[in-house]
């Protein structure tokens, strides 16, 4: 079994693989104040309360956007696993060309996505990810990764929103039934959400047109299937994609060096 462990930067979420198999998967808190040993026994309760044994684990593969608690779970492959990790990283993607003028500050996040993305749909694609941050991230037709677009995520906006206008409330991430709002809690929800619509809308159109070519869309990360309900340009959502893509990349990487 592989266990992959997904660290953004306010929830990670395991998955727990066999073969190609996604058998289970759980979100928790990325608190910088958990130890390894929580962190184990979190991971370690989860797998049992759903009939998975952990001693079975024999890959550990981490993406990571949050370098201390890369640490932490680095620790807890090695302790507790008794395996060397394999950490996702711009030198660790088998076969993919990275076209940012830094290849290595393309978060690891971002990069898996890539991969499970292309491996599922080809290209040329467009992946819309919508978590602490809302990235755009596109691939060509030979499975490049061209650079991609990163804006402030929803929630991430609610919540800025809220903090820097004392009078303005923290709302719930719904659609309101128009845009022209009469309240103040609908009119903070029509610039939310019908302005993430417009905002996706909006730059998957400059992509197409930069790129040449009509690309895919397809989206992932907590609000994905609230934002596909209101717009036709998107045409999947793949929940777990980033967890697919440690997998991939772990299979590859280890594929390539038994060659």
């Amino acid at each position: 079994m592989l266990l992959a462990i997904d660290i953004g930067n306010t929830h990670t979420v395991v998955g727990l693989f066999s073969g190609d198999t996604l058998a289970g998967h759980w979100r928790m808190s990325s608190a910088a104040h958990r130890t390894g040993d929580e962190s184990w026994l979190t991971i370690r309760s989860f797998c049992l309360n759903n009939g998975i044994d952990p001693s079975k684990i024999r890959l550990v593969g981490i993406s990571s956007v949050v370098p201390n608690l890369t640490e932490v779970f680095a620790t807890i492959a090695s302790r507790y696993v008794g395996v060397s990790p394999h950490i996702v990283g711009a030198g660790t993607i088998p076969g993919m060309n990275i076209r940012y003028h830094d290849p290595a500050s393309v978060g690891a996040d971002r990069l898996c996505n890539a991969v499970a993305g292309f491996t599922k749909y080809g290209g040329p694609l467009i992946i819309v990810d919508f978590g602490t941050a809302t990235t755009f991230d596109i691939i060509d037709v030979q499975g490049d990764y061209l650079g991609g677009v990163i804006c402030l995520g929803v929630e991430s906006s609610a919540a800025e929103l809220h903090r820097r206008a004392a009078r303005l409330p923290k709302v719930e991430l719904i659609f309101p039934e128009s845009v022209v709002a009469r309240d103040t809690v609908s009119s903070i929800q029509a610039g939310l959400m019908i302005g993430t619509v417009e905002s996706v809308e909006g730059i998957v159109r400059r992509i197409r047109e930069e790129i040449g070519h009509q690309a895919g869309v397809i989206a992932t990360g907590g609000l994905a299937p609230v934002i596909a309900k209101h717009t036709d340009i998107i045409q999947a959502i793949e929940p777990s994609l980033v967890l697919e893509g440690i997998r991939l990349i772990v299979e590859r990487t280890i594929a390539e060096r038994q060659v």
